[in-house]
């Protein structure tokens, strides 16, 4: 037996993952045991958590692979270091994190409590992007196949293109600091009022209210080029190694300004957080996702020059613009992508170690996946408690009962927590710790925001849709098992479908597989049979913070908000009687 213990650390989406032989048995991302979101320290929760998910003990582990290589891009780093002297202090500064990383074994042996001498694992340390497409090659069903990595940057790469067979991950072609789509999007984000670590979704939504205004501007900040792009540096602040990112003293991401004054002299003041969205703030965000997909297809379309074939693996925190991800099937020679569900840096430990699995010998047979449940389960003796310790009332139901329940709950206009089986691994609810409601109802959009999620107004809510039926309803008939990709939604159902379809007529879909998630798809099939409609609104299932993990966690959720139901495990649960 082979155990791979996957770290991402001293990174946005601290994270942890196990793999045994070749296989991943857990995932978590730390943020969702500590409840900081976006946490940047040592996953230590995580750590200790995936291993108890495994039944293993820390003695067990034979390998740990850290999804970052200080000895990577070396000669980039000094080129930009004689060029930019003035930035030795962030390369030090993002260097000393990177010594914290190294350390791997006094941290760990911290995190569980054990002696550090009773650690004998290897530590392998692997590229930030090569992790990246690691994640994505090595969960795909395909032995043959493009690779890429977009984000801000890591290991001083912004952008990774690879050629991926077998065993193999062969690297094409790298683009480097400071050339970054990430940069390029967190910086009109923040210019437009909307700077935390982890807003570009919102922008991305906020992008088909806008118009084409701006269209010269955007020319002139990013230039395609043969072998990809390059930004143009006069519209941002002059870049370092850490890319105006930093991390606090409580793990939290902060951002630094991103954009110049010459984005001041052109545009005017930057719109304040919480300030009134203007014509101006929603034109910037249409050029700017306009722009970031005319890069991203070109990128790719050099990528099949280099490559060929019809099939791409993608990754990095760009992978998670599923609006760009919709066009890649119409717009490139790449017929099928598949993208990791974790395709931002909490994927980085699960990329890292799979990269390590397939290092080992004997190797592994390719792993293939298909649910994206891999994090913590609860049984239904833990469930029962937790609705015991907080005075909830439950009624335990059999399977049919419970869905036939719920769907007519669903039917008649309820909002529904849902909270089943292994958490899912990503920032996509997928139907494990998910709030479901009728798609087809003009007010539900708001109702979830005034009682429960309290969006922006312009923030669209996801379809859930059986597979068997998305070709019918959206006019791309891809799988989106993981909310990865934005499909226009056909003209005969998109009054059918009000809640759910956005402005420019397009939903961010969930194509639900019954092999992946039989209690999920039954319930469709059985909301499709009372409304017609094999879809359900789906959103992630928290109010303003890291999406719950655990039933305690889901049931306060309920408790605080005005939530109809909660269908927890074989509990159906409905809201206490006020005291009198």
């Amino acid at each position: 037996m082979t155990v791979i213990l996957g770290i991402n650390s001293e990174h946005a989406g601290a994270s942890a993952a196990l793999v045994v032989d070749g296989v991943p048995i857990a995932a978590i991302a730390e943020e969702r045991l500590n409840r900081i979101k976006y946490y940047a320290g040592f996953p230590q929760l995580a750590a200790r958590r995936v291993l108890d998910m495994a039944g293993l003990r820390p003695s067990d582990i034979d390998c740990v692979a850290i999804a970052r290589n200080p000895a990577a891009n070396v000669a980039q780093k000094s080129a930009f270091l004689l060029r930019n002297p003035r930035r030795m202090p962030a390369l030090l500064k993002t260097g000393a994190s990177q010594v914290r990383q190294l350390d791997t074994k006094s941290q760990l042996a911290a995190a569980i409590d054990c002696d550090p001498a009773a650690l004998r694992f290897r530590q392998l340390n692997i590229e930030h992007h090569l992790a990246h497409i690691a994640s994505a090659y090595f969960t795909s069903p395909y032995d043959q196949t493009a690779g890429f990595s977009a984000d801000g940057s890591g290991d001083f790469v912004t952008c990774m293109l690879a050629n991926c067979q077998g065993h193999n991950i062969d690297v094409l072609q790298r683009v480097f600091v400071p050339h970054s789509l990430g940069s390029l999007y967190t910086m009109i984000c923040q210019f437009i009022g909307y700077g935390r670590y982890g807003d570009e979704g919102k922008v991305m939504g906020l992008a088909p209210y806008g118009d084409d205004a701006y269209h010269a501007c955007f020319d002139d900040m990013v230039i395609l080029t043969d072998e990809g792009f390059r930004l143009n540096s006069c519209w941002f602040q002059p870049f370092g190694a850490d890319m105006g990112v930093s991390i606090t003293e409580s793990g939290e991401m902060a951002i630094g300004r991103h954009y110049s004054d010459h984005m001041l002299a052109t545009f005017g003041a930057p719109r304040q957080p919480g300030a009134e969205i203007t014509q101006r703030d929603m034109d910037l965000a249409r050029g700017l996702q306009r722009t970031f997909e005319r890069v991203w297809l070109h990128l790719l379309h050099h990528l099949h020059q280099l490559t060929g074939g019809d099939r791409i693996v993608m990754a990095g925190g760009c992978a998670l613009n599923s609006v760009a991800n919709g066009l890649v099937s119409a717009q490139t020679p790449f017929n099928e992508t598949w993208i990791h569900p974790a395709a931002g840096d909490d994927g980085l430990s699960l990329g890292a170690a799979l990269y390590a699995a397939q290092r080992s010998r004997p190797r592994p047979p390719r792993y293939v996946m298909g649910s994206a449940g891999l994090g913590p389960e609860y049984s239904q003796a833990q469930i029962r408690k937790a609705l015991i310790d907080r005075r909830v009332n439950a009624h335990e139901l059999p399977e049919p009962d419970l869905l036939r329940r719920t769907a007519d709950a669903l039917k008649a206009g309820k909002v529904v927590g849902w909270f089943q089986g292994r958490m899912e691994w990503g920032p996509r609810a997928l139907g494990n710790r998910s709030i479901l409601a009728h798609p087809g109802l003009p007010h539900m959009k708001q109702t979830l925001n005034d009682r429960i999620k309290r969006r922006e107004w312009f923030r669209p809510f996801a379809p859930a849709v059986l597979a068997e039926a998305q070709a019918e309803i959206f006019e791309n008939s891809q799988p989106s098992p993981h909310m990865l990709h934005v499909y226009r939604i056909r003209d005969a159902w998109r009054e059918r479908l009000c809640a759910v379809s956005h402005v420019d007529q397009t939903g961010r879909l969930q194509t639900v597989i019954r092999e992946h998630n039989p209690r999920y798809h039954a319930l469709l099939r059985e909301f499709e049979a009372r409304t017609g409609l094999p879809v359900i609104v789906n959103t992630s299932f928290n109010e303003n913070e890291p999406i719950v993990c655990s039933p305690e966690e889901a049931i306060d959720c309920f408790l605080r908000t005005r939530m109809d139901l909660l269908v927890i495990g074989d509990s159906l649960c409905e809201k206490p009687s006020p005291v009198s």
